[in-house]
């Protein structure tokens, strides 16, 4: 077997690979090509390591998609896009539009248009989605943009609250943060299955956040039974990642010792 990577190196190898995609800006790119995208703003990693002042507005990321998912400056709650309206989870259980002003320091956009569609007509936990989805999906090489709704018996979230400077790393910012159960209600989960290898660029796995069809509870998802619903899911083949210029961020450790792990602990895998 080989020696492990360095995680500098798998982050300068990834960087490698998403800048190959990049042609030479928006403008000169086809609807074709545009539609096969993730428009990311900064990294999991800087969030792990306290990069909670964002440089990117609402209305950016918004020019980049009509889905998405990521948090508010200061890590102050979570973020979930649906048919371009971004809503704003916030900790104390509230939830809003958010303003085109608004900043974020990290985010994930694209154009949601379902390419593959399977019901759901008998419960399934959490693991039994991801597992249909993993079935379903063509590659575990490539990003999917996945929507669930329809009506849950539980949903278990968490929503972190907003961040003071000197600001705490994400897995402290996250320990300890209350966590909501909802019961027998009708929602949506949005968010990403993405590939192993971008681990600490994006959240590998499943990265998901739930609000409900009143739009007026949600948060980050850690646990859910689906009782009966749809799935969708959007195959995408290109990442355009755009990196922050803030002191923070210039400054900031992107390849500490077991990135993985705190990854995992701070999403609550």
């Amino acid at each position: 077997m080989p020696d492990e990577e360095h995680p500098s190196e798998r982050f300068r190898r990834f960087a490698r690979t998403a800048l190959a995609h990049w042609n030479g800006g928006r403008s000169s790119r086809h609807d074709a090509e545009r539609a096969r995208e993730v428009y990311q703003s900064s990294t999991m990693g800087a969030l792990i390591d306290g990069v909670y002042d964002g440089d990117v507005t609402v209305g950016e990321l918004l020019r980049h998609g009509d889905f998405g998912l990521g948090t508010f400056n200061h890590l102050d709650g979570e973020m979930l896009v649906l048919d371009g309206v971004c809503y704003h989870l916030r900790a104390d259980g509230s939830v809003e539009i958010a303003s085109d002003s608004d900043l974020s320091p990290f985010a994930a956009m694209t154009h949601f248009s379902a390419g593959t569609t399977r019901e759901v007509s008998s419960p399934m936990t959490r693991g039994e989605v991801t597992a249909l989805i993993d079935r379903t999906a063509r590659s575990t090489n490539l990003m999917y943009a996945v929507k669930v709704t329809g009506h849950f018996s539980d949903v278990r979230t968490r929503t972190v609250k907003e961040q003071k400077q000197p600001y705490p790393p994400l897995t402290e910012a996250a320990a300890g943060q209350a966590e909501t159960v909802f019961s027998d209600l009708d929602g949506t989960l949005g968010g990403y299955r993405t590939p192993d290898y971008e681990q600490g660029i994006s959240v590998a796995g499943y990265h998901l956040h739930f609000i409900d069809d009143s739009h007026s509870r949600g948060g980050h998802c850690l646990d859910f039974t689906l009782q009966h619903g749809t799935i969708e899911l959007t195959e995408r083949s290109e990442l355009q990642l755009s990196l922050p210029t803030t002191e923070q961020f210039l400054n900031s450790d992107l390849t500490p010792a077991n990135l993985e792990g705190q990854i995992k602990q701070a999403e609550g895998g």
